[in-house]
């Protein structure tokens, strides 16, 4: 049968406007509702819904005889508009309703290579990230870089991509070492008194980020080497910026105490309080020189219980476990992730933390003659501690947010925000989307992730970063590595998770 001229012009009218405004976006059962006529009748006109469809057939007919074609055609244009709005509203206003339950799901998104590349947005981030935040959509941002105070971290990021961020929902790789401060080391308390050595790509800044946790003695390498200049008899990368006129000298602070500047031991526990002691080092972010930092951290691995310039009488005893490598009271080493190559602005992926950590490694295996690995604390992607505290983060940060909505009382969401922030079991979220660009650490560490509350991570690997369909093809996505889905860009990932969720992605 034969639709008349205005029907096929305000059905053309509809998928046309639907097109653009992203309804394709919708589960397929979604868009066909939205074109029943359920959703179409409550744009008619009232009295046109209490008169028998025969007899408002004959109306239009006689009406449409007697006016000229321009008028027609008018009248044609005004009823699709209106039709439009109507549809429109109802989409809308689906996604309004969704709202008043709030979403049992939320995303993780890496930054660099997903939000940003180098220091651009990259196309569509800025408006997924005000699509979720417009909609009270909770997400974090869970990325292996790091070297920044989170605040100042998360202030560059609002202003490059031009959305209102938080630290609440923000963390770096090392962000989770502030847990480590009043707790979680070898003898189950933390490290607030004692003193620690740090590193990454700017000494100060690391010590700032440690301080900034609590940590209320840190020692960098750059303070061992002003100290006792023949710790590293060649040049370091300060030091030939600063000859050329590039850069300044390290920025030092005095040692909290002297190093043990002799071949013997110290004899006695007065001698030893006053030495320095290192209790764990942290590789906070990409270390810059690599030798120093290497040569220092290889001196304290071989120390005896951590003083710097000691050596331990246990190192390669057969007899020991370990053939005595790192079982005299060495300090713990801790690593903030073991990304081996991150996007940059070089058009090939650069050497990352795990490439220093790879390196720091060979040396320790010429060292001990192969007779035992490397002892170490990897935290960041894809390791599940990382992925544990990502949660509990996320959890606090949803529950406040259910809080200012009113979805929560106010003394319970408080008691429940502190909760999550230990334990999140409380009031799980049911689904995390992990949006990453890298599948050794994004997708590895969302598909082995096994919540303690029972979340369910998914996956979506973007291809606007590190892995590239080009290059490495589709046969490194396999076991643990393989995402849920592969999507072009971040846009294209949160719309596909919408989308799973039954959710209407205007946007």
């Amino acid at each position: 049968m034969l639709l008349p001229v205005a029907s096929v012009y305000l059905l053309g009218a509809i998928f046309s406007a639907a097109a653009v405004r992203g309804v394709w976006a919708l589960p397929s059962s979604t868009l066909g509702a939205a074109v029943t006529t359920q959703h179409l009748a409550p744009f008619s006109l009232q009295q046109q819904q209490q008169q028998p469809h025969q007899q408002r057939q004959r109306q239009l007919s006689t009406h449409s005889r007697s006016r000229r074609p321009e008028a027609i055609v008018r009248a044609q244009k005004r009823n699709a508009a209106g039709l439009l709005r109507g549809f429109n509203s109802s989409a809308k206003g689906k996604q309004r309703e969704a709202l008043r339950d709030p979403p049992s799901f939320a995303f993780a998104f890496d930054i660099d290579g997903v939000l940003l590349h180098v220091s651009k947005p990259i196309p569509g981030a800025t408006e997924t990230l005000r699509f979720l935040n417009e909609h009270n959509i909770p997400f974090i941002l869970l990325t292996n870089g790091g070297g920044k105070l989170e605040a100042d971290r998360v202030k560059d990021l609002s202003e490059k991509l031009g959305v209102p961020l938080a630290t609440d929902n923000f963390v770096q790789s090392h962000t989770p070492f502030r847990e480590l401060v009043d707790a979680g080391g070898p003898d189950g308390k933390g490290f607030r008194d004692k003193t620690i050595l740090v590193t990454g790509s700017d000494y100060e800044k690391c010590r700032s980020i440690a301080e900034s946790y609590g940590f209320q003695n840190v020692v960098t390498p750059a303070d061992i080497l002003a100290a006792h200049r023949s710790v590293f008899p060649f040049a370091v990368v300060a030091d030939v910026e600063s000859s050329a006129g590039d850069g300044d000298k390290l920025a030092t602070r005095p040692l909290p105490k002297p190093l043990h500047n002799t071949t013997a031991a110290p004899a006695t526990a007065a001698e030893r309080a006053g030495l320095l002691k290192i209790d764990a080092m942290f590789v906070l972010n990409d270390p810059r020189d690599w030798a120093l930092d290497i040569q220092v951290l290889a001196d304290l691995l071989l120390s005896e219980q951590g003083y710097m310039g000691t050596y331990s009488s246990k190192n390669g005893n057969a007899s020991l476990l370990n053939h005595g490598w790192q079982r005299d009271g060495q300090p713990t080493l801790y690593f903030s992730n073991a990304d081996l190559l991150w996007a940059a602005a070089y058009h090939l992926p650069r050497f990352g933390q795990g490439a220093f950590q790879a390196a720091l490694a060979g040396v320790w295996h010429r060292l001990t003659n192969g007779t035992a690995p490397l002892r170490r604390t990897v935290i960041g992607k894809p390791h599940a501690d990382t992925y544990r505290f990502a949660e509990r983060v996320l959890t606090a940060h949803r529950n406040d947010t259910l809080r200012r909505l009113g979805h929560l009382p106010e003394q319970a969401a408080e008691s429940q925000c502190a909760a999550a922030a230990a334990d999140s079991n409380s009031n799980p979220i049911a689904a995390v989307y992990m949006v990453g660009d890298n599948p050794e650490s994004d997708i590895a560490g969302a598909n082995g992730h096994v919540s303690d509350a029972g979340t369910q991570w998914l996956s979506a690997l973007v291809r606007t970063g590190v892995w590239s369909e080009e290059r490495d093809g589709h046969g490194v996505l396999t076991g643990v590595k393989k995402p849920t889905v592969v999507v072009p860009d971040v846009k294209a990932a949160v719309q596909w998770a919408l989308q799973r969720e039954g959710w209407y992605a205007d946007f």
